[in-house]
């Protein structure tokens, strides 16, 4: 029998990557606790559009949401037609001035056109008020129609009464569209009314830098705008100004908020948003809405639990909210909007969360020294799992470590190394599960257990055995949680890559090393290089038969579920009653543990204990063990969700070991349960012998 040795040089170096790991997970355990706020936002839109559904003064309903939990109104860009529906300007095609001159609707009109007649191509517009705020509006309208026509396209009328009016070249039907810039009157409305103001601006056609200084300038006088949440496909500024607009933001300390893609992978795709956010020196907030098409097949309480999961578990801390527009039963509009609101803002306090202007996450790098010394600790972990595939001489080993890491390590000094980071963690998250596994196996080889074994023994030997298998898979985790901990992880600016890699290469590393410790036909392995080959060439040459062809579809099928169900893709549906079990765990335990841990792995981890000691045929032994080892990859593979709190992630796979323990110990007394009832039903009395 071959002797796996464990290099105790290559298990210091992995036990100081773990040290290593544990001071940065601390760190970043202490900058998310200190983020903690979260702003409660709604459109200054939605709010008005429900006034007028149900009948309310827009200031009393205002009151009524800031109540309920509200801190935040969104302001967008205005536009000719929102202006014309609000009353506060009059627009008018030239083709209907005409139309209505020639009909005799009208007899004269009280007004000049510089060109001397009415043009059907022009667009008139009207102040509809002669105040301040009228005035206002107009100077507004006008100004942002000058910034997009360019000169000589925007002409003065002669109004009479001293109203204003403009004549525009320009096409109607595209225009009143346009968005025409924030309006100063809103915006007063809004923090008059004692929330902050959430800037909604879109960006300029072949923008220039008086265009920013634009925007901006209309933000004077406001002391509570909290941040900026572009509108449209890119940020204000892109493509070439994106420094002047962070240098403006950072003049006002604005936050940059950044929408949640609706797969959850990143954001809503904007040109520029990520080198701003990386220019406002990462004063960013993660921004999640519930998508249009979606929200009207949620309950309220439903999507109440999704804000408080969502907050929790994504460090979401800018919750953009969509009005409800049909009622709940015995609730009109406005109450079902405003029980929306309030059960969040309940949810959020009896989670330890405040509400107000959003917090930021400092902008949190972990020190060279220490991202040093994981790539290394990760260099030993994959070198110590090649010699438990295929052992090789010690000085090849070391010789191989420092190669590795000199060139790992090299460009983590020069201040770069993304890539390098990236690799160690793919490499964590796929040798540290299987060193766990590997662990077990040879702990078992070491010690056959003695055939017919009580129950007892073998449910504290799969408890025992399950527990430090998973702390194993653990060090990879914090390996991966430490390696990628900074602020743009944390803000999802920078994902992980080898989501699908991680789920996929620990089931073929597993089948190497089990390979070359037990024959799937009964006898030991044969001794030298050439053990595995002939393990996989008996395979290969194993007969076929139909119902291997049966067995083989179905863990096609299994596959085709596992990979599908990974990573953020829109990817295989979520039946109903797992839908169920989730939110019913989501409100019994801190962390939901992960269905592929504690129904799947962890279970066939204790069945795959009892097929030892209850000598099953090897090859059913060896799925056991590959099905327990996606437990082991799926907790490691949590820690890769940056996003995600640590410590969450951590009692995650914790909660998952309890929960899977428990299902473990079921699923062997059910078997041994199932063996009985088979043993004495298939007993038959001594008269039919």
């Amino acid at each position: 029998m071959t002797d796996f040795r464990y290099n105790r040089v290559l298990l210091v170096l992995i036990l100081a990557g773990l040290l290593a790991s544990m001071i940065i997970g601390w760190q970043r355990h202490a900058v998310e606790e200190n983020n903690s706020r979260v702003e409660m936002v709604i459109d200054y839109e939605d709010v008005v559009e429900l006034a007028e559904t149900e009948g309310i003064a827009v200031p009393f309903l205002m009151q009524q949401f800031k109540d309920a939990g509200v801190t935040s109104l969104a302001v967008y860009d205005t536009s000719l037609e929102k202006l014309q529906k609000s009353g506060k300007l009059t627009v008018l095609s030239g083709a209907d001035l005409l139309a209505r001159y020639r009909i005799g609707e009208v007899e004269t009109f009280p007004f000049r056109d510089p060109g001397g007649k009415i043009l059907p191509s022009r667009i008139y517009l009207f102040a509809t008020r002669s105040d301040s705020d009228g005035q206002s509006v107009f100077a507004e309208v006008k100004e942002d129609l000058n910034r997009r026509l360019g000169p000589g396209r925007v002409h003065d009328l002669i109004v009479a009464d001293n109203r204003m009016g403009m004549a525009v070249d320009a096409n109607y039907e595209k225009v009143v569209k346009w968005n025409l810039g924030l309006s100063s009157q809103e915006m007063r409305e809004v923090s008059g009314a004692g929330f902050y103001v959430v800037v909604r601006p879109s960006n300029y056609a072949k923008v220039r830098p008086d265009d920013v200084t634009a925007m901006f300038n209309r933000l004077e006088g406001l002391d509570n705008v909290s941040g900026i949440m572009f509108a449209g496909e890119e940020v204000l500024g892109y493509p070439d100004l994106i420094p002047l607009t962070a240098a403006k933001m950072q003049d006002r300390g604005l936050t940059l908020y950044m929408i949640e893609h609706p797969l959850q992978l990143q954001f809503l795709r904007q040109d520029g948003l990520l080198p701003l956010a990386a220019a406002n020196g990462y004063n960013a907030a993660r921004t999640y809405v519930i998508p249009k098409d979606e929200q009207p097949k949620l309950k309220v309480d439903d999507a109440v639990h999704r804000w408080i999961l969502t907050d929790q578990e994504r460090n979401i801390r800018v919750n953009l909210l969509r009005k409800f527009d049909k009622p709940e039963t015995g609730q009109n509009l406005t109450e079902t909007n405003l029980k929306y609101v309030e059960g969040i803002k309940q949810g959020l306090l009896a989670k330890g969360f405040t509400l107000g202007r959003a917090s930021v996450f400092q902008a949190y790098f972990p020190s060279t020294f220490l991202l040093a010394v994981i790539v290394l600790g990760a260099t030993a972990a994959g070198i110590l799992l090649l010699t438990l595939i295929h052992p090789f001489a010690v000085r090849y080993q070391y010789l191989l470590l420092t190669v590795l890491a000199l060139l790992l390590v090299w460009p983590l000094i020069k201040g770069g190394g993304m890539l390098v980071r990236q690799a160690t963690a793919t490499v964590s998250a796929v040798v540290f599960p299987v060193l766990a596994m590997t662990w077990q196996l040879d702990r078992w080889r070491s010690r056959q257990p003695f055939q017919g074994s009580s129950l007892a023994k073998i449910i504290a030997d799969g408890v025992s055995g399950l527990t430090v298998a998973v702390l194993l898979s653990l060090i990879g985790g914090l390996y991966v949680a430490a390696v990628l901990g900074d602020i743009r992880f944390i803000l999802e600016m920078e994902i992980y890559r080898g989501v699908k890699l991680t789920f996929v290469m620990p089931l073929i590393l597993i089948t190497f090393t089990y390979l070359v410790r037990f024959n799937l036909f009964g006898a030991e392995p044969e001794q030298g290089k050439r053990s595995l080959f002939r393990q996989l060439v008996n395979i290969l040459d194993y007969p076929v038969y139909f119902k291997t062809l049966v067995f083989v579809a179905l863990g096609g099928l299994a596959a085709l579920v596992f990979v599908g169900r990974s990573g953020h893709t829109a990817g295989l549906p979520v039946p109903a009653l797992e839908i169920k079990l989730r939110a019913f765990l989501e409100d019994t335990m801190y962390a939901r543990p992960r269905e592929k841990e504690f129904l799947i792995g962890h279970p066939a981890f204790f069945l795959a204990v009892m097929a030892l000691y209850r000598r099953w045929p090897r090859y059913f032994h060896y799925i056991l063990v590959v099905v327990a080892t996606i437990g082991q990859g799926s907790l490691v593979e949590t820690f890769a969700h940056i996003r995600t709190p640590i410590y969450m992630s951590l009692v995650r796979g914790l909660d998952g070991l309890l929960l899977g323990a428990a299902l473990g110990v079921l699923a062997v007394v059910g078997v041994q349960v199932l063996h009985y009832l088979s043993f004495l039903l298939g007993r038959r009395p001594a008269a039919d012998e």
